[in-house]
């Protein structure tokens, strides 16, 4: 029971990491310092994590020389990812940030489990994984697409919201890969809490690059300071930590499929609750019932997905 709590928890921090985020950037003004903020501020926490496992940051020549080079991409996907996500989350919602990723998630995820991808075990597709895709799509229709067609008619603003929603799922597709990346570096460097470490290292490091060439500046972070700037839009950082370090311990307890089921309560029951009560300085938004049976629907099909998996 503890560890499901936890797994739900984590989902809940994601949601709340995304709304923190979006608000952080809509103080500085520019999407890659906020996501160089979050990475920083995530890259430090795993660095306590890792000191306290006693976790080594050195690796020998042999490791380098026997690593396939694309384990240490997973950084700059979920780079792309993040600030993918905040700059959903002020035309989409809470909801639609965080279901549309979830789409492009299965899809990966399927992909790369019937492909192999990434030295992933495989597993072929089948008919009850074609099931819960159909149920996946019927809740995306439910939850996103008919709301959003509806709004269409009557906000001139929203013509380009189909566009969001597909950089969303291809936000999704970037970080399912980046969580097979990730698995396939911790299996080769033996150490899971290492590789989110080097993970969040290269999201930064990426980042970093881009302010120089793109905003050429960190003056804005002083825009984030200040007696009306809440402390808690520095913080969103340390919740995706969590989240990559709390799925490390929580896999061997409950299996990998377990974790993602919890995972997607938790987020999908945190992304409703910020739209509901406007938390973070989010606008509220009103959750039809349309939207519920949708994310029920989503969550079916998730749920039978991973079962398909693990059978």
């Amino acid at each position: 029971m503890l560890f499901s709590l936890i797994g739900i928890l984590l989902g809940i921090g994601v949601s709340f990491q995304t709304a923190i985020n979006a608000k952080l950037r809509s103080f500085l003004k520019a999407p890659f310092l906020a996501s160089f903020v979050s990475f920083s501020v995530g890259t430090l926490t795993l660095t306590i994590a890792a000191q306290w496992q006693e976790a080594s940051f050195l690796l020998n020549m042999e490791t380098w020389a026997h690593v396939p080079w694309w384990v240490w991409i997973g950084g700059l996907l979920g780079m792309f990812g993040l600030t993918g996500n905040i700059l959903l989350f002020p035309k989409l919602g809470a909801v639609q940030t965080a279901i549309m990723p979830i789409l492009g998630q299965v899809i990966m995820a399927m992909l790369i489990d019937h492909f192999g991808w990434f030295n992933a075990p495989q597993y072929s597709f089948n008919l009850m994984r074609g099931i819960g895709i159909l149920f996946v799509c019927l809740g995306i229709l439910c939850a996103v697409l008919l709301p959003s067609l509806k709004t269409a008619k009557t906000n001139a603003n929203e013509k380009w919201l189909f566009l969001w929603q597909l950089l969303g799922i291809g936000v999704g597709l970037l970080l399912a890969s980046q969580t097979a990346i990730n698995t396939q570096l911790a299996k080769e460097i033996h150490s899971p809490v290492y590789a989110a470490w080097v993970s969040f290292v290269v999201g930064g490091a990426g980042l970093f690059l881009l302010i120089l060439c793109y905003e050429r500046s960190f003056k804005q972070l002083k825009n984030a300071i200040g007696k009306e700037r809440p402390i808690w839009i520095w913080f969103g950082g340390s919740l995706g930590a969590c989240f990559i370090f709390g799925s490390v311990l929580l896999v061997p307890e409950l299996g990998t499929g377990g974790v993602v089921v919890l995972f997607l309560l938790g987020l999908i029951s945190g992304s409703l609750t910020i739209d509901k009560f406007g938390l973070f300085g989010s606008t509220r938004k009103a959750i039809s019932i349309l939207q519920l049976i949708g994310l029920m629907l989503l969550l079916i099909g998730v749920i039978i997905i991973q079962f398909a998996k693990q059978g």
